[in-house]
């Protein structure tokens, strides 16, 4: 009797510990913070964009004490208007990402400014959320100034992310809200025909 119930707690033991071995499940998403101007067109860009499930506007670059609108807008918080993208990497990946934030979403090659904004809470940035990001950031970057592709040097800043922080109610899915404000027709709409022209493979309707 003792035997088989030293068979039974090893088996039990056993067991247990294959469990405790067994590797957690991969996350099914991941996420990108990036910043390039006003972050109302670069919200839409990226939820026209196949494998996005969510694009949340926002600021990043400083404090959680400095983050509303108000203040942002001073330039003197260290936060940039920014985007936080939660993406399926079985359906499109961080580099497919930047793709679309340098030919597509921005300009980044202009520093401190954005189309019609100026500041550098409308500057052109990475914030990167691990050492795989920052390196496929800077990799990116230096292979598009190799390429001469753009007429300027590129003045995208590379900075681990500290913290982001979701922009007031009224500026999420602004677009999708006011489709035929004057500066979201100027400014805004464009990229999007423009990432259904250049990448019809990653367009897709919201």
């Amino acid at each position: 009797m003792r035997s088989l119930t030293f068979l039974i707690l090893t088996l039990q033991l056993l067991f247990a510990g294959a469990a405790l071995a067994t590797p957690a499940k991969p996350a099914t998403t991941q996420t990108a913070v990036l910043a390039g101007g006003c972050f109302w067109g670069v919200e839409r860009v990226f939820e026209h964009m196949r494998g996005v499930r969510s694009v949340v506007s926002g600021y990043a670059g400083g404090d959680s004490s400095t983050a509303t609108y108000e203040k942002v807008g001073t330039g003197g918080t260290g936060h940039a208007e920014s985007v936080q993208i939660t993406f399926d990497p079985k359906e499109v990946s961080y580099g497919d990402i930047l793709r679309v934030f340098f030919s597509v979403a921005h300009d980044p090659t202009q520093l401190n400014r954005q189309g019609p904004d100026t500041g550098t809470q409308y500057r052109s940035a990475i914030f990167y959320t691990s050492d795989a990001q920052r390196d496929l950031a800077k990799s990116y970057i230096a292979e598009l100034n190799r390429s001469g592709k753009f007429p300027r040097a590129i003045v995208t800043r590379v900075d681990p992310l500290e913290g982001f922080y979701p922009a007031e109610g009224y500026h999420q899915d602004f677009i999708a809200k006011n489709p035929r404000n004057p500066y979201v027709v100027i400014n805004d709409l464009p990229k999007i025909r423009g990432l259904k022209r250049l990448y019809p493979e990653y367009y897709r309707e919201p």
